[in-house]
Formats: C-alpha cells, structure tokens, sequence
C-alpha cells in the first residue's frame, strides 16, 4: 500500500495513555497512538508484545482512517445501512461481587461478553461471574463468553459443559487453533450441549476466512477492524463468510479508544447482516478518552452519524500525553513498522493476534 512519508507520519501522530475501569489483559493503563491525516483519524495500538511483522496490519488500518477512506460520510467509504449499531458490555474478568457495577456502564445493553479462562482463576470463579451476569441481565438477556483460547480442548468441553446452564449466545475462542475450535464444537454436539462456537484470534489473515468456513470450526467469526488491516480488509472478510459461506459475524474492537471505535462502527453499519450485538463498547472499560463525548453505548446502541463525525478534543490529547520515553518508543515503533509496510507493499498474511476485548 502507499504510505505518507515517516516524516509526514511522526508530524501527525499524537501518543496518550489512557487509564483503564479495571485491569483487563492484565494491564490497567492503555497506550495508544494517533495519526491525524487529511482524510481524518486513525488509530496504530497493536499491544507492546506484539512484533513489529504482526503490527503492520495495525498501520495499515490507521493510515486508511487518516489519509484514506473508512467510514460512512467520507466520499468513497462504505455506504452505512443502518443508523444505530447494537453493541453488548464487555464484562472483565472480576469477582462476581462487582458485575453489577461493571454492567452499569453499559447503559441499555442487553446482551454481556464475559471473560473466562483468566489465568489464576477457577472455573469456580467462571462460573460464578457467568451466574452473577444472567442474575442482572435476567432471562431474557444474552450472555456470551470468551476465553481468548485459554483452554485446552478437554478443559473447554468441560468448562462449557457446566457453562451453558446458563443460556450461553455462544463461547468465543474456546482454544487456540482451527484444529482446537473443530475439536471442541464437535465434542460438545456429540454430548448434546447447544453452545456455538465463534472463532476470534483464528481470523487474522486474508486466507482465514476459506480456511474456516470449510474447516466446521467455528459457527460464528469474529472481525476487528485493526488486526485486519482497515475497514476495506475487514468488509471484504466480513461479506466473503457472510455470501459465500453463511457464517454469520460479529464486529469487535481491540480496546481502542473512541477513534478506533468509531473505524469499528463505520464497519457494522455497512454489513447487510448484523444478527449479534457487536463488543463496540468498549470505551466503557476506560476511565477517560480522548473524545470530549465518547463513544458509549446509549440504550444499548453507538449512533453512526456521531461515530463518523468523531474527532479527538485538542485538550484531551494533551492531558492524556504519554510520557517522553514511551513517545519515543512508539515513535520509533511507527518508524519501524511503516519501513516495513513499505517494502511488503501491503499489510503481510501473517498470524496475528487479537485485541481481545469487545
């Protein structure tokens, strides 16, 4: 793909850390960059494990919301066809004392992601954190669980076993690998339980999408906007399950800030189906954003017009700076990452992983 100059990418960045609700991915603060082009924002915040080879896919998606097309309301984005999109809360993985507070700040969402599979945490603690979510969403609420492919194929069988008294939507990325999901769904219709299976971290490549959807693995995909590249790459695997092979999806977020968001909302609203709420809300996890108004479900929706008019607050950027050191390292990483999208020419089909969050 054509980038803007390094130069010309160092000038329009904006580098802030953001102050999580609640630690999530083991983490309790969010560091983010920001490019502001001609065509608008973008958002590069691969998390700092990630190689530079996996996050050029993130560049990639933020340098199409800055210099090119990726929302509704931009000449030659996609069309939205619809003006709200559903979202569901994003339930870390808390005691269950505190689920009550941590659904408070999904106002009007009826359905809840759970996070399972914690590492430290019993299936004890999953159990009681999935009851502790249908006891204030009540039996007519939906109740979805993702353990980020933390268990192994035995576990998950056992874990969703007991699980699914309690009306589960689906179980995301119950383990890890194509061959782990099959595994799973098929034990679990073997022994009768009626839970689907979505596939998350296993959709990350332009392949992916074939080699899921004639693999059985998976009943529901998964597709955030970042690790594919953009709004375009994501469309393109979102219709080629949904046409070619049936499989239903659902649009997720990588714990972004407003802007991010907002790439994710321009994405649902320009699916022809949208059967499942999307993890679009996930700015409720932070404690502050960069957004004057930020991106949070209202009656359990994300307006779309207010998503594709979004722009930082100049006041925000500043208070939320990241400190000089980690500027220059993210600095250093855009550098590095954008040599490298240059020489590929596109972002690479390469694994990569998920944010994890919505």
């Amino acid at each position: 793909m054509h980038l803007p100059r390094a130069a010309d990418l160092i000038a329009a960045a904006h580098v802030v850390r953001v102050p999580l609700r609640t630690r999530f991915r083991r983490v309790t603060e969010r560091e983010v960059l920001l490019l502001h082009g001609p065509a608008g924002w973008g958002e590069f915040a691969p998390f700092v494990e990630y190689d530079d080879h996996e996050a050029t896919r993130w560049l990639a998606a933020a340098v199409e919301g800055a210099w090119g097309v990726s929302g509704p309301g931009r000449s030659g984005g996609p069309s939205a066809l619809r003006d709200v999109v559903p979202v569901n809360a994003t339930v870390p993985a808390v005691p269950a004392a505190e689920v009550p507070g941590v659904l408070a700040r999904f106002d009007g969402c009826t359905t809840a992601k759970v996070k399972v599979a914690e590492r430290g945490q019993s299936l004890a603690d999953d159990l009681a954190r999935v009851a502790a979510v249908r006891d204030v969403l009540g039996a007519r609420g939906r109740v979805r669980v993702d353990a980020n492919g933390g268990w192994s194929v035995d576990d998950a069988v056992r874990a969703l076993g007991a699980l699914a008294a309690y009306d589960l939507e689906y179980a995301e990325q119950p383990c890890a690998g194509l061959d782990g999901l099959r595994a799973v769904r098929t034990a679990l219709a073997r022994a009768g339980v009626d839970v689907l299976v979505a596939a998350d971290e296993s959709v990350r490549t332009a392949a992916d999408p074939v080699r899921l959807a004639v693999s059985g693995a998976a009943d529901v995909v998964v597709v955030k906007v970042a690790p594919l590249g953009g709004v375009t790459a994501a469309l393109e695997v979102a219709r080629t399950l949904g046409t070619d092979h049936g499989i239903p999806v659902v649009v997720s977020s990588a714990l972004d800030t407003s802007v991010g968001i907002a790439a994710g909302v321009a994405l649902a609203a320009a699916l022809p189906d949208l059967p499942f709420a999307c993890g679009l809300g996930t700015v409720a996890l932070l404690a502050d954003d960069v957004a004057a108004q930020p991106l949070v479900p209202r009656g359990g929706v994300v307006d779309v017009a207010e998503a594709a008019a979004l722009v930082p607050d100049a006041g925000r950027l500043v208070a939320l700076a990241a400190p000089g050191d980690r500027r220059d390292w993210w600095l250093d990483r855009l550098s590095r990452c954008a040599a490298l999208l240059e020489r590929l020419g596109a972002p690479a089909d390469v694994p990569a992983r998920s944010g994890g969050a919505g």
